[in-house]
């Protein structure tokens, strides 16, 4: 009993021991070489709660699904540092000429070197090396999901087969209002409860909701390109168990 109990114990520690404690967020934000264009993001992502509502940490390994320009994917590439990797994951279907060019662009600077780029359906959106992920963050395209007609019962059970256990499945996106419908294409918005509801079906459990982003003054009846206020906005952290 005892050897295993300084086993468990010696393991308890290891475990400890490879939990970076989590940077200044602020300090990431705030790098000099960042550029005007993601700078100008900022004014409508709080990227310092973002981050901090990730809980992302140096060491970790995070899939960033729907990378577009790579915004998001360079801001936890920052966070993760050199010890750990960022898959950003790129639909074929969203693959517009000028995203795909920022993209290009983007991955040639240093601060990018622990980023793999992938191109990937979203129902199978993690490539073969990525496995037993920390975190795994999917920002204001899934309701493009929607009109794509993708799988996302597949979808959400493969990222959760990607995740260790208690790793984390962010999902933020434009709120539609209740009882909408299907506004995706429309609109590019997606009711949360509808994402709540397909995301708990795959075996997640949802741990938290950020208001940060929440706007109650949007009356959510324009397309998110067209708004007149700042779009309201959910963001939902589950967990695997």
């Amino acid at each position: 009993m005892r050897i295993i109990a300084v086993a468990l114990s010696a393991l308890l520690l290891s475990g400890c021991a490879a939990l970076e404690p989590a940077p200044d967020y602020r300090n990431v934000i705030v790098s000099p070489d960042r550029t005007d264009a993601d700078r100008t993001i900022d004014q409508r992502r709080e990227p310092q709660k973002l981050l901090e509502f990730y809980g992302v940490r140096p060491g970790m390994r995070v899939l960033d699904m729907s990378a577009g320009r790579g915004y998001n994917a360079e801001l936890l590439a920052r966070v993760v540092g050199p010890n750990g990797r960022v898959y950003a994951q790129s639909s074929p279907a969203l693959m517009f000429p000028a995203t795909k060019a920022a993209m290009e662009e983007r991955l040639k600077t240093p601060i990018m070197k622990n980023v793999t780029y992938t191109v990937r359906d979203f129902e199978d959106p993690a490539p073969p090396e990525a496995r037993n992920l920390d975190l795994v963050t999917f920002n204001f395209n899934y309701h493009d999901t929607v009109w794509l007609k993708t799988d996302r019962a597949r979808m959400n059970r493969a990222v959760f087969a990607a995740l260790k256990p208690g790793g984390i499945y962010i999902v933020a996106d434009h709120s539609a209002k209740s009882g909408a419908g299907d506004v995706s294409k429309s609109l590019h918005r997606i009711e949360e409860s509808v994402v709540r509801q397909e995301v708990l079906a795959a075996g997640f459990r949802l741990v938290e909701s950020g208001d940060f982003l929440r706007n109650p003054d949007d009356p959510r009846e324009l397309p998110v390109s067209k708004n007149t206020v700042r779009n309201d906005e959910f963001v939902l952290k589950f967990r695997k168990p």
